[in-house]
């Protein structure tokens, strides 16, 4: 393909998470800026970019390292860049579901697909009300929360009227929460699949003790008392986290992948558990933000980032010589 003129634009805001992406870039001599969605500006005038296109890689976990700011400037700045017809992979559809755990469900509900039983709390005096109507062990977790973090389980009553009484209950950085029914996985393992433009991409077995919840982009997260965002499937042999190449059954790969377009995802994985009591099928985290599994050659056969990366090459092809503007996007109506 010929080379564009203008150079993608790559917004991220992890240090680390994305050396495979620019290796992959710089290995085609794609040009491309690197964007610190951390420390950013734009000037909301302005009538065209200096971008290609913008790839969207700002992560909902981004407050763990002091930089929860990006979070609610990068819905800003999408909408801006789409309203002067820049082309965003993971644009805000995408990414107001990967910011909001109470609009994932409202999707999967949407889509008529199963979910652990929850209720979404504003406030700290509401969850003794929310836990009254579902069954124990569950789990509270922050409505923005990225990486595992914000997650706490309880096993009793008790155990959460002592947390609440002794105000160790933070319903994160919107004040916004799930209370959610804790469910423990058939044969001790979650299945995260990963997608690229509304497709399987593969799937992947990771194997918990259930004192780990959400798997995050290319990693597993336990839930200490201060979480960290920075424990990858890198270091899974050394810390004893399995995982392996999994093909799910075809009708759970469709239902992937209707979520996967019903959220706008250009890239992003989709997780799911098999409920240990009643075999049933049970989503229960979009994630737009992927940037797929360590050492993925010999787990899951092939390089993911060629593939994004193909798939980038293809969307330059297509971008028209003078875009049109675009009108704003409305917040996904899920």
């Amino acid at each position: 393909m010929s080379t564009p003129q203008k150079p993608i634009g790559i917004y991220y805001e992890h240090p680390d998470w994305f050396k495979p992406l620019f290796a992959e870039l710089d290995r085609r001599a794609i040009p491309y800026e690197r964007i610190d969605a951390a420390h950013h500006l734009y000037d909301p005038s302005e009538s065209e970019s200096p971008y290609a296109l913008v790839v969207n890689r700002m992560s909902s976990s981004a407050y763990l390292r002091g930089n929860g700011q990006g979070i609610f400037h990068t819905a800003g700045y999408l909408t801006h860049l789409e309203r002067i017809g820049v082309r965003v992979i993971n644009g805000t559809v995408a990414t107001s579901i990967e910011t909001n755990k109470a609009r994932q469900l409202a999707l999967l509900a949407s889509l008529g697909l199963r979910f652990p039983k929850s209720l979404v709390v504003n406030h700290v005096s509401q969850i003794p009300k929310a836990a009254a109507q579902l069954r124990f062990p569950l789990v509270v977790k922050v409505n923005i929360g990225g990486a595992g973090a914000g997650i706490v389980r309880f096993d009793t009553p008790d155990g959460l009227q002592a947390a609440l009484e002794a105000d160790q209950i933070d319903l994160g950085i919107d004040q916004t929460a799930l209370v959610q029914e804790y469910i423990q996985p058939r044969a001790g393992h979650i299945v995260r699949v990963e997608t690229l433009n509304g497709q399987f991409l593969y799937a992947m077995k990771v194997f918990t003790t259930g004192e780990s919840f959400n798997l995050c982009p290319a990693e597993i997260c336990a839930i200490p008392e201060a979480p960290s965002a920075d424990f990858c499937l890198t270091e899974a042999p050394k810390k004893g986290i399995q995982v392996e190449a999994y093909t799910p059954p075809a009708e759970i790969i469709a239902q992937v992948e209707q979520i996967a377009r019903a959220a706008h995802m250009d890239v992003g994985g989709v997780e799911y558990l098999i409920d240990d009591q009643t075999g049933a099928v049970l989503f229960y985290d979009i994630n737009a933000l992927s940037n797929f599994v360590a050492d993925a050659v010999n787990v899951v056969g092939f390089d993911p980032y060629a593939r994004f990366v193909d798939y980038l090459e293809t969307q330059l092809a297509t971008l028209p010589t003078n875009a049109p503007k675009a009108p704003i996007l409305e917040t996904a109506s899920v």
